[in-house]
C-alpha cells in the first residue's frame, strides 16, 4: 500500500486529476462549486434555498477546499456536452431549444365573453 507524502494540499492533487480528465476541467469544475458554496453561506439565514449546501463534513471553512473535496469524493462532477448536439445548436438555435414543443400557454386565460 502505496502512502502519500504529507503535503499542504489535502486531498492530493492526483487523487483530484483521477476523478476528473484534465487540469482545466478540476479548476473550471472546483471554482464553480466554490462559487456555489460561497452563495450558499452569503444566503444563510435569508431563506433563499436556491444553492446547494456543502455535501462534505470537512475541518476547512473555505468554500474552495469544500469543493476540492467534494471533487475527491466524487460529489461534485461534471457532464461533457456532445459535439454534435453543440453543432446543431450552432447551425440552427431555434431548433435546438425545442422548436417541436408547443408555444407557451398565457398563464392566465381570459373568460369567454369578457
Amino acid at each position: 500500500m502505496a502512502e502519500h507524502e504529507s503535503t499542504l494540499m489535502d486531498p492530493p492533487i492526483e487523487d483530484l486529476l483521477d476523478k476528473v480528465d484534465s487540469k482545466f476541467t478540476l479548476v473550471a469544475l472546483a471554482s464553480r462549486r466554490a462559487r456555489q458554496v460561497n452563495s450558499y453561506y452569503n444566503s444563510l439565514g435569508e431563506g433563499l434555498g436556491v444553492v446547494v449546501p456543502p455535501q462534505v463534513a470537512s475541518v476547512s471553512g473555505k468554500p474552495l477546499s469544500i469543493a476540492l473535496e467534494e471533487v475527491a469524493e466524487g460529489k461534485a462532477t461534471y457532464v461533457r456536452p456532445d459535439p454534435s448536439e453543440l453543432e446543431a445548436e450552432a447551425a440552427d438555435p431555434v431548433e435546438a431549444i425545442g422548436a417541436d414543443r408547443p408555444a407557451e400557454q398565457p398563464a392566465v386565460e381570459p373568460e369567454p365573453g369578457a
